[in-house]
């Protein structure tokens, strides 16, 4: 038979050294025909004995024991949170970037075709204005440089007239029946051939503010103003 006080003995130090007690308790059973009951209790008790329960730990060591887990149950997800809020804030700055970059984009082309416009529409009132002032001046048989420079005067746009000057300056000294004796060239602007002019008026030949709209048509259409085209002729010495 089991004896009563070994197993209330035991069984106060936990769950599981009741339950050893209980699987020792039929090997004893078994043991009872063969005289080893007493041997079998002893080593179920010495088993007990060995095993460490919570309950066996003292009060003050159990918090300290829970107190280091649950801190370092927080360091771990402290860093976690570091790493997930790093890789959002990553994350949010490069569509941030991407985001103004695409923007700036649009910005820039905006701009051009913003400056586009604004040239073209320049160009065309360029156009309008020389071909109106061309045709308010009389007449004359024959034109002072002070009379031709006066005329250009009122047909270029105050900021281009210095530069148009320039150029009209280098190619012709303000002579509008220069020609170039080798190449043929002819009038304020050295048109080459000369009769280009003529889609500026058929008196191109005896008239300066005929060829003062040529010459302000050309350089408006091909290099979008006097100004460009003088930075063009100062380059290359031609334009």
């Amino acid at each position: 038979m089991l004896e009563g006080n070994r197993v209330s003995r035991i069984s106060v130090r936990g769950f599981a050294v009741a339950s050893a007690t209980a699987v020792t308790a039929v090997g004893s059973v078994v043991g009872v025909a063969s005289g080893s009951t007493a041997q079998t209790n002893d080593a179920a008790e010495a088993t007990a004995a060995d095993t460490t329960l919570l309950a066996d730990i003292p009060a003050g060591q159990q918090a300290q024991v829970q107190t280091a887990s649950l801190t370092q149950q927080a360091d771990a997800q402290a860093i976690a949170a570091d790493a997930s809020a790093k890789k959002d804030a990553e994350e949010a700055a490069r569509k941030a970037a991407a985001e103004i970059a695409v923007a700036k984009k649009a910005a820039a082309e905006k701009a051009a075709k913003e400056a586009a416009k604004e040239r073209a529409e320049a160009k065309a009132a360029a156009s309008r204005d020389a071909a109106r002032d061309s045709s308010s001046f009389p007449v004359q048989g024959s034109y002072s440089v002070a009379q031709i420079q006066a005329m250009a005067r009122q047909m270029v746009a105050g900021g281009q007239f210095q530069c148009f000057s320039n150029i009209v300056d280098h190619e012709s000294s303000w002579n509008y029946r220069a020609v170039n004796a080798s190449s043929g060239a002819y009038g304020l602007f050295q048109a080459l051939p000369g009769s280009k002019m003529a889609s500026a008026g058929a008196d191109w030949q005896t008239n300066p503010a005929t060829q003062i709209k040529w010459g302000l048509n050309y350089m408006n259409g091909r290099y979008g103003s006097p100004c460009e085209a003088w930075s063009f002729w100062q380059a290359n010495h031609w334009y």
